[in-house]
């Protein structure tokens, strides 16, 4: 190839798109963005809750926060400049111990200091007023948050970059990058592609994508699984919108939770569970070259030494139609098990740390003309516009794009 794209994207779920339609606005660039899938938005993207995150559980100051803050009421715009389904229902954070309200509490004080805009503290009878059928001690309303349909917002993004020139490729998975002096060369499953630039934005398979290009990272990603349940359709009126437990600080995940869906109907879930398959979807998903690479890693047991308790937890709950339907029934009282139904799961990339620390942030590493995005889970999707900003001006700083268009 005489005439190398000038940024190649690896990577079309939600964030790889919106670093390629927020580029070529910018700059003029010659830009390729490769998906190894059939069609975009197939995994975490197209396999999450749909939830248009408010910013309330992130530490204030940190990169989840701020572009969760800001990407949130940009998300919002663009759904509405572009006709995408979307709700700004709000949801409420219940308590139902007394050591859970001193956690709602610390909870409202971040929130308010991540910018938050009229949190209501709900107490007794005012938490029917926007759930009739929750028990709890104190709830917190939070109207900024929403749901929609990510998938849709993903390939808008595409189509957008694809209008201002860049290149969209599906079915090219990448099995082999060769680092040149000034340009890089990708060999996909359907043949080569030459960049002067990389971004990596693989999701579930971005460590791999990085130790192709050379990244010596310590962290590695490790999958979780999350399956979900569904409300029976005459059931549904249990729950008008969002209602999630308070989560357990040690964890970025939420606990399992009642969330209306954009196309209709209320999931109940997730649970959080070691997949043994990155892209594994069912609980009997195995693949031995995922699982053995999970398991020689360190990070993996220590992580498991910490908070096995928590795991083990996880896993009674995965195995157990009752045991779910108990913690929602913490929530909801006159939830049954014949009231649930399954539905679908996703899997969540977490970066872990050799020691065993989950990473807690968005996190960027950086190399001479390529940038990796090796963490970038919940509430990522929220953030898509924001993330995609923040990578587009790393990538003016690193690669010298020049001046903008």
């Amino acid at each position: 190839m005489t005439n190398p794209y000038d940024v190649v994207i690896i990577g079309g779920g939600i964030i790889g798109p919106a670093v390629a339609w927020v580029l070529s606005s910018r700059w003029d660039l010659r830009i390729l963005l490769l998906e190894a899938e059939s069609e975009l938005a197939t995994h975490q993207t197209g396999h999450n809750s749909g939830v248009i995150h408010s910013g309330l559980y992130y530490r204030p100051g940190s990169l989840k926060a701020r572009n969760c803050t800001s990407g949130r009421e940009k998300l919002y715009e663009f759904c509405q400049e572009h006709n995408i389904p979307h709700d700004r229902c709000g949801k409420i954070v219940v308590a139902c111990t007394p050591e859970e309200v001193t956690q709602l509490n610390r909870l409202e004080d971040r929130g308010r200091e991540n910018g938050i805009a009229d949190l209501r503290r709900l107490e007794g009878e005012e938490i029917a007023e926007y759930e009739p059928h929750v028990s709890a001690l104190a709830a917190l309303h939070v109207p900024v948050t929403g749901i929609v349909d990510y998938p849709a917002v993903a390939k808008k993004y595409a189509e957008l970059a694809k209008q201002n020139g860049a290149d969209i490729q599906t079915n090219q998975k990448v099995e082999k990058v060769t680092p040149k002096p000034g340009q890089f060369i990708i060999q996909t499953a359907h043949g080569e592609v030459i960049g002067k630039h990389l971004i990596n934005c693989a999701g579930l398979e971005c460590d791999r994508v990085a130790k192709l290009c050379g990244i010596k990272t310590p962290i590695q990603i490790i999958p979780f699984r999350g399956d979900y349940y569904e409300l029976v359709p005459d059931r549904t009126h249990l729950i008008k919108n969002l209602v999630y437990p308070v989560p357990d600080p040690r964890f970025p995940f939420l606990g399992v939770h009642f969330t209306r869906m954009i196309h209709g109907g209320v999931e109940a879930g997730p649970n959080a569970v070691l997949s043994l398959k990155r892209e594994g979807y069912h609980r009997t998903s195995f693949s031995l070259k995922d699982t053995l690479e999970t398991m020689k890693f360190p990070g993996f047991w220590k992580l498991g030494k910490k908070h096995w308790r928590m795991g083990l937890a996880e896993v009674m709950r995965a195995a157990s139609k009752s045991a779910f339907v108990r913690d929602l029934r913490k929530l909801v009282p006159e939830i049954k098990e014949e009231d649930v139904r399954p539905a679908g799961a996703g899997v969540r990339a977490q970066a872990v740390e050799p020691d065993g620390s989950l990473v807690d942030d968005f996190y960027i590493e950086s190399a001479p003309g390529q940038l990796h995005v090796l963490n970038a889970p919940s509430p990522a999707a929220t953030a898509s516009i924001s993330i995609g900003e923040t990578i587009a001006e790393q990538a003016a700083t690193h690669f010298e794009l020049g001046p903008a268009k």
